[in-house]
């Protein structure tokens, strides 16, 4: 079966081509090598440097004709939605859209779809299960989930199968720990560099923090499981950024301390997510403890930067 991959250079996609590809799947990645890198790619994939918004994608389509499609690829900071979200819904927005309608022009049976935490907004219950209302407090949060709801509508009218993937903060090997999305890889950067972090708020703001390797197992799930369907990605653990601290500066022999800062435009101040209906309907649950996690984390970014 042929699978194409968005985003498929970048860090979850990449890691979900390597799996598909172990799987005996053929792969198809498109990625427009923005935040992904080359070095990512797995050389059994077969890769187009395209934008999923470009006239081009069509061209793909009609050339692979692939059976599966998994959406990976998008705008995912925060801030830059806040600043620029015009460009956030260029990107999150009209380019799904254009990839959803290339599925349904060339007959995908089916579209796994990465959605995000965000489009809660500030949870009024945690943990927050599918059915807490959706009240986004930044413009990402409102392009994910825009994008649902061309699902929910292209399955009606078109039938085009779908499940939709609503993770909370993964982390793992291959973050970018430059950018400003991230805290895991950025944490563990600095700390390995002798820089010193900084922590947006007092140090009790909280995140989910999912390990990559499980979001790939969720993935693989749904995309033979979970038809026209929502499902949280978490697991059920609130975090705070102070603990996240703690335990980097551990695993890295970090001897400083945080610099605090005010807490940014978006940010969700809580949030954790129930994996309930996930573990119900398609056999999911993390199985990465926070730990576990960070310690693979950690050694995958001493090698890079040789501490």
């Amino acid at each position: 079966m042929k699978v194409l991959v968005t985003g498929g250079a970048g860090f979850i996609g990449s890691h979900l081509v390597d799996a598909l590809i172990r799987q005996g799947y053929q792969v198809v990645v498109v990625d427009n090598l923005s935040t992904g890198r080359p070095e990512n790619i797995n050389p059994a994939a077969t890769f187009y440097q395209v934008d999923i918004s470009s006239p081009d994608l069509e061209r793909i389509f009609e050339k692979e004709r692939p059976e599966l499609v998994n959406h990976q690829a998008a705008q995912t900071v925060i801030r830059k939605s806040m600043e620029d979200p015009v460009f956030d819904a260029k990107q999150n927005i009209l380019g799904s859209l254009n990839l959803v309608l290339q599925c349904l022009r060339f007959g995908v049976k089916k579209i796994v779809y990465a959605s995000s935490a965000g489009i809660y907004g500030e949870p009024k219950y945690r943990p927050v299960d599918e059915n807490h209302p959706v009240t986004p407090i930044s413009y990402y949060g409102i392009s994910k989930h825009t994008v649902e709801h061309y699902l929910h509508l292209s399955h009606l009218e078109n039938s085009l199968s779908y499940a939709v993937l609503r993770y909370s903060n993964v982390y793992g090997p291959r973050q970018s720990p430059r950018g400003e999305a991230g805290v895991v890889a950025i944490f563990t950067r600095q700390m390995l560099q002798g820089e010193r972090p900084t922590i947006f708020g007092k140090g009790d703001k909280t995140r989910d923090y999912v390990y990559v390797s499980d979001v790939v197992a969720a993935n693989l799930l749904a995309m033979v499981k979970g038809e026209n369907s929502i499902y949280n990605i978490g697991t059920g653990v609130e975090t705070a950024d102070q603990e996240i601290f703690n335990l980097l500066a551990e695993l890295t022999g970090y001897q400083g301390s945080p610099h605090y800062a005010p807490v940014r435009k978006g940010e969700i101040y809580r949030s954790c997510l129930a994996y309930s209906k996930a573990q119900k309907e398609i056999g999911w649950q993390p199985r990465f403890r926070l730990r576990e996690g960070l310690t693979e984390t950690v050694h995958y970014y001493r090698s890079l930067f040789g501490k």
